[in-house]
């Protein structure tokens, strides 16, 4: 499972069960901690998740900014509760790349605010499963 983690939204992805190809699944509007865990653990529950990547927002520079830590605290909080494995992966450019993507699909403004955290969910994913597979195979 790949998430993008927003400010206002969970953008959600999952992949096939070889761990090939990623596909998003939704968007969660974000409430709480506690619902924002609950909703996950649903999830996870539901679809026999056994890793979550999350997004780690990392500046260009490479450094940690404010979102990022945010990010870590919510990750901290989610291996509290739950009992699976959780990654982080570096997100540099991921919202700005599913935007290019939607733009490219001719999607218009109101359509893409409503799907882009769960393509950028997608976009982290896939590109942790590609650096997966090129570990594998070297």
């Amino acid at each position: 499972m790949g998430l993008d983690l927003g400010s206002k939204t969970i953008g959600i992805a999952l992949s096939d069960e070889m761990g090939i190809v990623a596909h998003s699944v939704k968007t969660i509007s974000r409430q709480s901690t506690k619902k924002d865990l609950e909703a996950i653990a649903n999830l996870v529950s539901t679809h026999e998740v056994q890793r979550i990547v999350v997004g780690l927002p990392i500046r260009m520079a490479g450094t940690l900014g404010t979102e990022a830590k945010k990010v870590l605290q919510f990750v901290d909080e989610m291996r509290r509760s739950l009992s699976v494995s959780i990654t982080t992966w570096d997100e540099r450019l991921s919202t700005v790349q599913a935007e290019r993507v939607l733009l490219e699909a001719g999607l218009s403004r109101k359509k893409r605010k409503k799907v882009i955290d769960k393509t950028a969910a997608t976009l982290i994913l896939q590109s942790y499963l590609d650096a997966e597979k090129r570990r594998a195979s070297s």
